[in-house]
């Protein structure tokens, strides 16, 4: 095992910049002693396929595992996340949590979830730029000619 340096990138995984509310709740803390029902609303600050980074106000114990539900127009999905380390960004006044998905379908269900906020976002940007209103599923067609190749390298 590699000892940990500064600047030393343990993740294998390209690591995306994307931002996508969510609420999470603690169901099964790192200590058997913890009796502190943790739970807020947080947004991911990046996103890769094995987890995913995001600021709390209040600390995380390593090895807790959350579920984790992201609201996305009339729907609600859900993943599960193991932490992985919480370290203090006193600079922000927050906890900065960095979480690994549980299993290969919490992964893809994310990798999805991000994909239909990445052509919301397209969408919204192509009717600025046509100066007239287009649909989302004419905004998803387009996207997915033009990115989804380029999106699936990313992950897979």
């Amino acid at each position: 095992m590699k000892s940990r340096r500064r600047g030393y990138e343990r993740r294998e995984s390209v690591r995306h910049l994307i931002n996508i509310p969510f609420k999470y709740q603690v169901q099964v803390a790192g200590r058997a002693s913890q009796k502190k029902k943790i739970k807020g609303e947080s947004h991911t600050l990046n996103l890769s396929r094995g987890g995913f980074l995001f600021a709390a106000q209040e600390p995380i114990p390593e090895h807790s595992v959350l579920k984790v539900k992201i609201p996305f127009q009339t729907r609600t999905y859900q993943v599960h996340v193991k932490v992985m380390h919480c370290k203090q960004d006193r600079k922000e006044n927050a906890y900065l949590i960095g979480v690994e998905f549980q299993d290969v379908s919490d992964a893809f269900r994310m990798r999805l979830i991000e994909q239909m906020y990445l052509i919301t976002e397209y969408w919204q940007l192509r009717k600025r730029q046509l100066g007239r209103d287009i649909s989302l599923p004419e905004a998803s067609r387009e996207w997915v000619r033009r990115y989804s190749q380029k999106f699936q390298k990313l992950y897979w």
